[in-house]
């Protein structure tokens, strides 16, 4: 079953574009990456789905629901994370949290107390005394506060520092486990790498490659460094699916995505000095495909 449905969804701002044509599915109990640098749509797509914007064409669901028509019927379910976070400063920490719990008509008090011990948040400070990252901080407790079956996080760790990363991570992880879907935007690639189950890559508000996060990363693949005790000749490195070439006279670095008794054969004919095999970071691939525009 799929949570999130979109279907050809569209959003230009005037004569801008936002997104054109995205369709993708996110199911029940996925943890599903969205990956782009700034700029790419991510924003726009999840305020889109949360009809925080209108779309220009397409359309989506949420739950079985329409974005637009049952907007506020699908937010009693979803919890939401912006990638910035603006609030009442002279409010306290725990009253704007008391406040947010009152839309859901349910008793959120232990829920607000448990995320915020292990967010390591002072519920009796102001905002206005927060720094950036501890206001990031009370957006995930607000997010999270009501249980909601799905939740949408847009940048959610800019501003968190790596012990606090970590303590995220294993809460979205927990909430997944329990049922929550999750659709989290980053432009970090080691992020999305940790969590999620499939990726969606959107570059110039498309999406141009969407898999599973272990076909992304080891799907033949691989990267080679080599260093010869003689010249490099061009054979090896003018093979087909040979990429990101970086060489002097004796060594180079290579992308290889083939037949690797290919790159064996050719190697066999050298003097080598060294060598190293390894599967690629996801952000070595995602640059591959980012900048090719590979939607193969």
């Amino acid at each position: 079953m799929s949570v999130i449905v979109l279907e050809k969804l569209t959003k230009y701002y005037g004569k801008t574009r936002g997104i054109e044509d995205l369709t993708f599915d996110v199911k029940e109990g996925e943890i599903f990456g969205f990956i782009g640098p700034n700029g790419a749509g991510k924003s726009t797509t999840i305020r889109t789905l949360l009809s925080l914007i209108r779309p220009t064409s397409g359309k989506a669901t949420i739950f079985g629901m329409d974005i637009v028509k049952d907007a506020p019927e699908i937010a009693k379910n979803v919890g939401y994370l912006p990638s910035e976070v603006f609030y009442y400063d002279n409010m306290k920490v725990k009253e704007l949290l008391n406040y947010s719990a009152s839309f859901y008509k349910k008793d959120c008090s232990k829920r607000i107390k448990e995320l915020s011990e292990v967010m390591d948040l002072d519920l009796d400070r102001k905002i206005e005394d927060l720094s950036f990252g501890n206001k990031k901080k009370v957006g995930i407790v607000q997010g999270l506060l009501h249980e909601p079956k799905l939740i949408l996080l847009d940048e959610p760790t800019s501003g968190l520092d790596p012990l606090m990363q970590k303590k995220f991570f294993d809460l979205l992880e927990e909430e997944n486990k329990k049922g929550a879907t999750v659709l989290f935007s980053s432009h970090i690639l080691g992020e999305v790498q940790k969590l999620c189950h499939r990726v969606a890559i959107i570059k110039d508000g498309r999406i141009i490659r969407l898999d599973n996060i272990e076909n992304l990363r080891g799907e033949t693949y691989k990267r080679f460094n080599i260093e010869t005790e003689d010249k490099l000749y061009n054979g090896l490195l003018d093979l087909p699916g040979v990429d990101d070439v970086l060489k002097d006279e004796k060594s180079a670095s290579f992308l290889y995505k083939g037949d690797i008794n290919l790159v064996m054969k050719e190697l066999s004919g050298l003097k080598l000095k060294n060598i190293l095999i390894e599967e690629p970071s996801l952000e070595e691939v995602f640059m591959h495909y980012y900048e090719k525009g590979d939607e193969s």
